[in-house]
């Protein structure tokens, strides 16, 4: 099952309502039921506190829920789970091994990681710098080489892989490059990740590492980057990457950890004011963003 976050409506008390689609693509308003399924977050503590999955709370209660008619290009959708905290890995595709050595002055760095056992991670987004679909990502205004990261990513709560969603790690390539050590201002500043446009259950997604990828920039109407690639190409799997995130690190209720991206645009592209982002993970969905500069 995919779910969805819409703004809610009167006579709803609750501030959002809660979609689900089901293996059939029919759509139900989970929160005609409950005010109390009004979000992603609440349903995952519901299953939790019963021991169960997502699905199976989501399932016994879509006799009793509204359908609703639900498109998944509303541009009425947000952020399908504010979570607490946003981590994101890298140098989990060999492409991303190879684009981080051209960018760098000190290549042999990223090649330690890459052959390493030990994942690169690091802190991504606060839920004030995290976006969802149809708003804006931003590139900041001190760097002049800005990409889009397309990502897989891993949705938990308290710990246990609840479902999948679509990531955008946007990243100052050039502030990276300059010296590895500024990390975080190439990753971490307002805006500078997007989520969405839903959460896929475990169940649904299956396979995580056999999801095809794609991601697309347009400019002005012209197709700036158009590419595909598949999850098969990760080298370090996401059982291993949430292994290295819970060890000697207490996790917050709810977070979603980005596994890294295996599409990178040539070194003469740089994101700008204006662009139109399009992720597709097969099995999730689209995250489009529009390019602000921040």
């Amino acid at each position: 099952m995919r779910y969805y976050r819409l703004p809610g409506g009167e006579p709803r008390s609750s501030a959002d309502t809660l979609v689900v689609i089901d293996d059939d693509g029919t759509a139900y308003d989970l929160t005609s039921v409950s005010a109390d399924l009004s979000s992603f977050r609440a349903l995952a503590r519901a299953a939790n506190a019963n021991d169960t999955s997502i699905d199976t709370v989501a399932r016994n209660r879509l006799d009793d829920a509204d359908r609703i008619e639900f498109d998944d290009a509303d541009r009425n959708i947000r952020q399908p789970i504010v979570a607490d905290e946003v981590w994101a890995a890298g140098v989990t595709y060999r492409i991303s091994e190879e684009a981080r050595k051209a960018e760098s002055g000190k290549p042999e760095v990223y090649i330690d990681v890459y052959d390493s056992g030990r994942p690169e991670l690091f802190m991504k987004a606060t839920p004030s710098r995290t976006v969802g679909p149809w708003e804006d990502v931003g590139v900041r205004g001190d760097s002049e080489w800005d990409v889009p990261e397309p990502e897989l990513g891993i949705v938990l709560h308290r710990g246990e892989v609840v479902g999948y969603t679509v990531g955008n790690d946007v990243s100052s390539r050039d502030i990276e490059g300059e010296n590895p050590l500024f990390l975080p201002q190439a990753k971490v500043y307002d805006r500078c990740c997007a989520i969405g446009p839903c959460i896929a259950s475990a169940e649904t997604v299956g396979d995580p590492h056999d999801l095809s990828m794609s991601l697309s920039i347009r400019r002005d109407g012209e197709t700036m980057y158009e590419e595909s690639t598949t999850t098969r190409e990760m080298a370090t799997t996401c059982e291993e990457l949430v292994s290295y995130l819970r060890r000697h690190n207490s996790l917050p209720e709810t977070l979603v950890l980005l596994t890294g991206t295996a599409l990178v645009p040539p070194e003469s592209f740089t994101l700008t004011e204006g662009d139109e982002v399009i992720i597709d993970i097969d099995r999730i969905g689209r995250l489009v963003n529009g390019t602000v500069t921040v």
